[in-house]
């Protein structure tokens, strides 16, 4: 690994000098999580260095995650790979990735990024709350661009992703093949009812499902934030009053968990489709628990950010918002990638 600077490292993990200087010499106790920081930090420098980043003027990115870290992975994974496609620029990327944060605390983290980011990209849930801290950067020339999931009523410059709602209907499509039989019991599970992308996933699950099967009936659950033990815990208590579904659809990660609560009861649905190839999804579609999985291309989502962020300050021409979808992807166990 590439020898960085403490100013370089203190940069990229967002800690003080000091704060690094005393853990990289071991002077005095550090915190473990503070010490993952720093060699997260450093694992990211590494492997940015490595990407080839051509000489120019260094632009730096903020990447606020809310979500499992599961998916941060691929996120992280699919960004830092797209960087020496613009070579031109010298891009530096700063990840904030947490499993669990409250929206005053993703308000106050944009607010500090703000002060020296030259573009910010999203994931967070969509709350009045960050809506006027959106049209303050946007206003300090910080532009922000939400992926995966939105903040529709804000100023941010544009989501992208899948549309989601389409993916949802592509996900009733598979299911009422599947199923071939009315009056299916679906259970619908997703993290949270504050994130958009999940709502829209289910109301277009919803809506093909009733064009398909008009006696269907769709039972939501919503909770957990994609974590296996905290969606385990809900699925569990959405069973105890007995009723059996006869498929599911997972919107928002944690199906180990889902499935474990499931099984716990007995309960084998007939068809199970979720989202996203991380690695916890890999190995169940491998398995056998799920049948398919509808995902996108996330290094192409990189690309529409930079792109994006890149226009904002004038440095590449403008690109129409639609360019920003994804096309969405189904993966089963047979063609699935390597």
């Amino acid at each position: 690994m590439k020898k960085f600077s403490h100013k370089q490292i203190a940069a990229q993990s967002g800690l003080s000098l000091a704060t690094i200087d005393r853990a990289l010499h071991q002077r005095g106790r550090v915190h473990p999580q503070t010490q993952q920081r720093i060699r997260q930090a450093m694992a990211d420098l590494d492997l940015q260095y490595k990407a080839g980043l051509a000489q120019g003027r260094t632009l730096w990115f903020d990447v606020i995650l809310h979500t499992p870290e599961r998916f941060s992975e691929l996120v992280r994974e699919a960004f830092i790979s797209q960087i020496a496609s613009f070579a031109s620029f010298r891009i530096q990327l700063r990840f904030h990735c947490f499993e669990q944060i409250g929206v005053a605390e993703v308000d106050a983290l944009l607010k500090k990024c703000g002060s020296d980011s030259h573009g910010i990209i999203l994931k967070a849930m969509n709350d009045a709350l960050l809506v006027p801290t959106l049209a303050g950067l946007l206003k300090q020339r910080v532009p922000v661009v939400t992926i995966v999931t939105d903040v529709p009523e804000s100023a941010r410059l544009r989501y992208i992703g899948m549309d989601n709602a389409s993916a949802g209907e592509a996900a009733a499509f598979l299911m009422a093949k599947w199923l071939k039989r009315g009056n299916a019991r679906i259970m619908a599970v997703t993290g949270s009812g504050d994130f958009t992308g999940e709502q829209e996933r289910i109301a277009g699950f919803r809506r093909a499902m009733r064009s398909f099967d008009p006696g269907c009936t769709l039972d939501v659950v919503a909770g957990g934030f994609g974590i296996d033990a905290q969606m385990h815990r809900c699925v569990s208590e959405a069973l105890a009053n007995g009723e059996v579904p006869d498929a599911l659809y997972t919107v928002g990660g944690g199906n180990g968990g889902i499935l474990q609560a499931l099984e716990e009861r007995g309960i084998r649905p007939d068809a199970v489709i979720a989202h996203d190839l991380d690695r916890e999804n890999r190995a169940l579609l491998q398995a056998g628990k799920i049948d398919a999985l509808i995902e996108h291309n996330l290094q192409l989502d990189a690309q529409h950010a930079f792109r994006t962020l890149l226009a904002f300050h004038h440095f590449l021409p403008e690109s129409e918002p639609w360019a920003a979808w994804s096309r969405v992807n189904i993966i089963t166990r047979y063609n699935m990638p390597t």
